[in-house]
């Protein structure tokens, strides 16, 4: 059982010097090459993408970045992607199946942006489109939700062959602020909604909606980055060479048969994770 709160995880989740898909292109990848634009409309920097080597084999990597200071937060829109991202995630993963690359993907966001902008420009047709794309993939898939994985906005990177967790990150169908608006009108009682939302990763792994939870430094990640890099590099090795062993429609067919059976078995509700 964690030592932490539903909502104290969210704020861990949360914490600004937390690494970021960067943080770990940086320390797990080498050779990384970023590949901007959707080939549409434009770049957006809220998806950072492109190709690089992963123990020296070429693979595209993928991810939400949000910035480390408020100028990056800006120009990320706070991890927050337009269509122009999901477009570019979705040119990566393309590619990424025509030279027969392995995928990675790093989830950190709260949520896809929702402004009358990126509406007009089809975010919600962008998600889908990611949505589907990752379905029919022939490559291994590997996600891992490395802080806040909100919404549509993070399962647009999230629907892989195995989706892990780092310990203290949350994945959850919206905003615990947005739940206590939404369930009770009253945004000031998310504390309440972090409890009944089941966002964890502890959570999410009873349920079967994640595949594996890795374990952090023990105030958190933004304490020991090396740490957490090598967790993270550790359980990415061993899940690629499990993936290995299926290929083209294997593959599919496992990502599929996975999603269709999460939420099955379910515990009873208060029961702890040992």
């Amino acid at each position: 059982m964690s030592r932490y709160s539903p909502e104290e995880k969210v704020k861990i989740a949360r914490h600004p010097e937390r690494p970021g898909t960067a943080d770990f292109i940086e320390h797990l990848f080498t050779d990384f090459f970023e590949q901007r634009g959707d080939r549409l409309c434009g770049e957006d920097a809220s998806i950072l993408g492109g190709i690089a080597r992963f123990h020296g084999r070429p693979v595209t990597v993928i991810g939400h970045r949000k910035g480390k200071n408020l100028a990056e937060n800006l120009r990320c829109n706070f991890g927050m992607p337009s269509p122009e991202g999901y477009r570019k995630a979705q040119r990566l993963m393309r590619q990424a199946e025509k030279f027969g690359r392995p995928i990675f993907t790093f989830v950190d966001t709260p949520g896809a942006y929702p402004g009358k902008e990126a509406e007009e420009r089809g975010q919600g047709e962008a998600i889908a489109q990611c949505l589907a794309l990752m379905s029919s993939l022939e490559v291994p898939i590997l996600s891992v939700i490395t802080g806040e994985g909100g919404s549509g906005g993070a399962l647009a990177l999230a629907v892989a062959n195995r989706v892990l967790m780092l310990e203290h990150a949350v994945y959850s169908v919206l905003s615990p602020e947005g739940f206590a608006s939404i369930l009770w009108k009253d945004s000031s009682r998310a504390g309440e909604a972090c409890a009944v939302m089941k966002l964890t990763a502890q959570d999410l792994r009873r349920g079967g909606i994640v595949q594996g939870v890795l374990r952090e430094p023990e105030e958190g990640a933004h304490t020991n980055w090396e740490a957490a890099f090598r967790t993270v590099d550790a359980a990415l090795v061993k899940e690629l060479a499990l993936l290995d062993k299926l290929k083209g429609p294997a593959l599919v067919r496992q990502r599929y048969d996975m999603f269709r059976a999460m939420g099955q078995n379910l515990p009873l509700a208060g029961k702890e994770d040992s």
